[in-house]
């Protein structure tokens, strides 16, 4: 019967939101006030709705409920109950009510928070959301229903991929896809303020504590994806550009370009087009990574679908609403200028400047990775041969574009709108900028190995750093008292000089060894010292383990007992690989057992990781500037004229 309600849950879903997306909008543009009004129930119905489908489907994975399709491939008896929450968004159909249900969530939020907006305006907002929200829930009915049976059912289910048997994704992604969905919500002000032909600053204000919300959940969920695979995949890297990877990286550099775009926008009213285009791209961007992960087009780990019919649904859903929203952007933002505003013009030495050539760099970021990350899947289509794009191509030609990113982002918050008096930033920042330089020097006669990533690591985070903490300063000096939105700049920006040092430290000052161990041997590793004391079989709830023990001594201290383990699951499938690590601010000392050599020796990787975590740091650093930039009490004070 759970079934059947869950089935009829997404129908009453897909009716509600056909209402919310076709009456308001109606309403809006011919000034109907009866059908404005319906946007907000029919949002918070169609949240109860795909919220019962949802709690339906997790109750099919608690009580082990094998008739249904999805549950039988994606559970079984021994899976543990934690992750037979997890499960219900582990494989293609489960995720996609997931998508379904955050973009609800998503819309009743701005449904509930957003009532001192004129009531047109939201109506084409929430119809916006609305008919997103049509697409996916019609593609969950007709391609992707978690609710088909299967008859008869079987006595044991398939099991949940033991790759995903892990605390990363009970969090990781909910976390991704607040992020990936939120960006729905400027495109939805975007493409509301095209229908009305106006933008102002009503809307501006109103649309800023949406984009940074998104922007610092996708931070979040990056963060959590990326420190999920260092220590579950048994590689001890943090980023290999993996296509869906880069399908999560793009909407977020495009989001990175739209905060600063709606900044200057809303201050100076310069950069509407670029704001604009910007909130349609970031979400352009969610929806095709949606497109990669489930046409089964691209092969990565984090790919769950193979069906070439779910694939061309996307593509055509993707194409009528990005395509739709390009086209109206084409006939009406031309004419969205405005009469002439005199806080519009700028001297090429103007924070305007700086902004400007922001959103360039990120731009053209986003689309050398695009590039990177489709050309291989149109070679392939087209018949031009197999082709490669590894990281080669996305690390240097990233580090060539975010050089100049870096080497400026200081020099935003010191100079004035409009136009600077002459060189005054780059005084106020000379000192610094020598500091920098210094430090990196010392950096490079210090370093044992990988002296220019050290240097150049060490130079741009002290630069980034002082520069920030510079314009805290500055502003502290000057009697003023820095707003949410000031504070929430500073912290991202001080998450990016963290982020700088682990990043390229790691990369330049990592150790690793392949060794061959057997019980009471040892081997030195970044002033470590680990002695293997053997491996040992135990048992998990659903998997066997082979369980090493690894001593971990610096100079005569032992500062750790690691436990690296292989398990093989009762369901069958390769080994999976759980890294022993042993965290430290400093370093991270990882070990990775590998396969059995016979006579009691096995393989063994062993890395020192310097500073690595700075990496995570620094995300939670940079999402935390999003949090904060969106409490200012400012975006809630609505001017009454444009």
């Amino acid at each position: 019967m759970l079934a059947e309600i869950g089935q009829v849950l997404l129908i009453l879903a897909l009716l509600a939101a056909l209402l919310q997306s076709v009456l308001p909008l109606v309403g809006a543009q011919r000034g109907i006030a009866p059908f404005i009004a319906i946007a907000r129930p029919a949002a918070a119905l169609q949240l109860v709705m795909v919220l019962g489908a949802f709690v339906v489907l997790t109750a099919a994975f608690v009580r082990q409920d094998f008739s249904l399709r999805y549950v039988a491939e994606n559970s079984n008896s021994l899976l543990p109950m934690i992750y037979r929450y997890s499960a219900v968004w582990g494989a293609h159909e489960g995720s996609l009510l997931l998508w379904t249900l955050v973009l609800a969530l998503w819309t009743a939020a701005v449904a509930g928070f957003s009532r001192r907006l004129p009531p047109p305006v939201m109506a084409r907002v929430l119809a916006v959301m609305g008919l997103i929200s049509v697409g996916f829930l019609a593609f969950l009915l007709f391609t992707s229903n978690p609710f088909e049976r299967l008859l008869p059912a079987p006595v044991e289910g398939r099991d949940l991929n033991p790759l995903l048997q892990d605390p990363g994704l009970i969090i990781h992604p909910p976390m991704l896809y607040l992020g990936y969905v939120g960006f729905a919500v400027p495109f939805a002000f975007a493409v509301a303020a095209l229908l009305d032909g106006h933008i102002d600053v009503r809307w501006l204000r109103w649309t800023r504590p949406w984009t940074n919300v998104a922007w610092a959940f996708l931070t979040l969920g990056i963060a959590l994806g990326s420190w999920w695979a260092y220590y579950e995949l048994g590689w001890g890297g943090w980023w290999f550009w993996d296509p869906v990877e880069n399908a999560s990286f793009m909407p977020w550099l495009a989001g990175a370009a739209l905060l600063h775009s709606q900044a200057a926008t809303e201050k100076r009213g310069v950069f509407i087009g670029w704001t604009l285009l910007l909130a349609i791209t970031a979400f352009a961007l969610s929806l095709l990574g949606t497109f990669l992960v489930r046409s089964g087009v691209l092969t990565s780990v984090h790919s769950f679908a193979a069906d070439p019919a779910r694939g061309l649904f996307i593509l055509v859903f993707l194409a009528l609403v990005i395509g739709g929203a390009l086209l109206l952007y084409a006939l009406r933002a031309p004419a969205m200028g405005g009469p002439a505003d005199p806080r519009r013009a700028y001297a090429l030495n103007s924070r305007e400047s700086l902004l400007l050539a922001n959103n360039l760099l990120l731009s053209c970021a986003c689309a050398m990775v695009l590039l990177g990350t489709l050309y291989p899947l149109l070679a392939d289509a087209l018949d031009l041969g197999k082709v490669s794009v590894g990281p080669p191509y996305f690390g240097t030609l990233f580090l060539l574009l975010m050089a100049p990113l870096v080497l400026l982002l200081p020099f935003g918050p010191l100079t004035r709108w409009q136009r600077e008096q002459g060189l005054r930033p780059l005084a106020l920042l000379a000192p610094w900028a020598v500091l920098a330089l210094l430090l990196g020097v010392v950096a490079w006669f210090m370093a044992p190995q990988g002296k220019l990533k050290t240097a150049v690591g060490i130079a741009a985070a002290a630069w980034v750093g002082a520069g920030t903490a510079y314009v805290l300063w500055q502003r502290l000096r000057g009697g003023g008292r820095p707003n949410a939105e000031t504070w929430g700049m500073l912290i991202a920006h001080a998450g990016i000089a963290v982020f700088l040092v682990g990043a390229l430290l790691v990369e330049s000052l990592s150790i690793q060894h392949e060794v061959a161990l057997t019980p009471g041997s040892a081997v030195e590793a970044g002033g470590y010292r680990l002695a293997f004391e053997g491996v040992d079989a135990s048992d998990g709830p659903n998997y066997h383990s082979d369980r090493g023990h690894v001593r971990v001594f610096r100079g005569d201290r032992e500062v750790a007992l690691l436990h690296p383990e292989k398990r093989m699951y009762a369901s069958g499938g390769m080994p999976m690989t759980e890294a022993g690590i042993h965290p430290a601010l400093g370093g991270d000392v990882y070990v990775a057992l590998g396969e059995s050599l016979g006579d009691g020796a096995w393989a063994v990787r062993v890395q020192v990781k310097p500073f690595v975590r700075w990496i995570w740091l620094g995300a939670l650093l940079m999402a935390l500037g999003g949090f904060v930039t969106a409490v200012d009490r400012r975006f809630r004070r609505l001017p009454e004229k444009s």
